[in-house]
């Protein structure tokens, strides 16, 4: 029998790209939406892969990218507006009478969240569950180690791995696997329809055990630095990151800090569902050191790095309040972070 075609959003991204490779790997018949026709497209493509050019804010090219679909993955982006490219994601999928669909969803994600994408992805999962005759599989990875390499210059350079996680502990996911666990419920959707899973890798680690596992790829001492929450935030500013991701890092490195990534893991879902074991830290860590420019030691790198610490002392700190206020953020009594919250503890101890 031929196999379906499948959808995949977000389809250059994180978990995106590694999802519409590993499906058509194992002979899928692959489309990927994207927003431009870039060098990221154009590996895709290279690799079977039809490309689509689109938006998940245009209902008409979700008709046109589900065109011929039995199967799709959602993955919004990290960017105001998940709720709405849900509810027209969800028209097009029940127009196109898909089978199965799997989301993107986030692990501290819940009702009451202070961060508005928590509580979007909170609607968002269930909005799509009431969608009849499609069936939804959910997963819901916490803090991703990708996330981590953000600071590997400053660690080649100076040994130091500077971020504001407090004592919090992770069992940090690669997006590989993230990406094998929703590629398996894509090929397979029959066995994980209404089920929620959680990528996790093999081992709970505290932040300073990630500093030297770090410094063990690079081949050098690593060291934990606690940063202060609004020295990140400046530092965020001073990279151009959009206002919505700052305010939105500024309620999950909290959450970070409280334990909530460390609630529940580290998980067999990748080992379960994808039918291998979880890459272990070391192996994520030695991979982005053979591919990040920033990982190389030198002259070069330390002026750049230097430059980027002195230019994030200079910036101003973001104002939450008053960025929330500029989205529209709504600000309601009894926001709460994740281990603050009854509902989430009930659902995810």
């Amino acid at each position: 029998m031929l196999k379906p075609k499948i959808l995949v959003t977000g389809a250059t991204g994180k978990t995106g790209m590694p999802t519409a490779l590993g499906l058509a790997e194992k002979g899928f018949p692959v489309r990927a939406l994207v927003r431009r026709h870039d060098r990221r497209a154009a590996l895709l493509q290279s690799k079977g892969v039809e490309i689509v050019v689109g938006s998940l804010e245009s209902l008409r090219d979700l008709e046109l990218a589900m065109k011929g679909v039995k199967r799709a993955y959602f993955c919004p982006p990290l960017e105001p507006g998940t709720l709405r490219r849900a509810v027209l994601f969800a028209a097009a999928a029940r127009e196109a009478r898909l089978e199965a669909v799997v989301q993107l969803s986030q692990w501290v994600a819940d009702a009451s969240h202070p961060a508005v994408h928590a509580r979007e992805k909170w609607l968002t999962n269930h909005m799509l569950s009431w969608m009849p005759d499609i069936g939804i599989v959910t997963v819901q990875p916490g803090w991703f180690a990708d996330n981590y390499f953000a600071v590997i210059g400053q660690a080649a350079q100076f040994g130091l791995f500077g971020l504001p996680l407090g004592r919090g502990c992770n069992a940090p996911p690669s997006n590989e696997d993230i990406a094998r666990v929703i590629a398996a419920c894509l090929a397979e959707p029959a066995p994980h329809i209404g089920k929620a899973y959680r990528p996790t890798g093999p081992r709970l680690l505290a932040p300073g055990e990630i500093a030297e596992l770090m410094g063990v790829a690079l081949g050098r001492a690593v060291s934990y630095q606690d940063v202060p929450l609004p020295m990140f935030l400046k530092a965020a500013a001073s990279l151009g990151l959009s206002e919505f991701v700052i305010s939105q890092l500024y309620w999950f490195l909290q959450d970070y800090q409280a334990n909530a990534f460390g609630v529940g893991a580290p998980t067999d879902a990748v080992e379960n569902v994808a039918g291998v074991m979880p890459e272990d830290f070391l192996t994520i860590a030695r991979r982005y050191v053979r591919t990040s420019p920033s990982a190389e030691r030198g002259i070069a790198g330390a002026l750049r790095e230097t430059g980027g610490l002195l230019a994030a002392l200079l910036a101003r700190k973001p104002d939450i309040g008053r960025i929330e206020a500029r989205l529209g953020a709504p600000q309601i009594e009894g926001f709460v972070l994740a281990r603050q919250s009854e509902a989430w503890l009930a659902t995810h101890a």
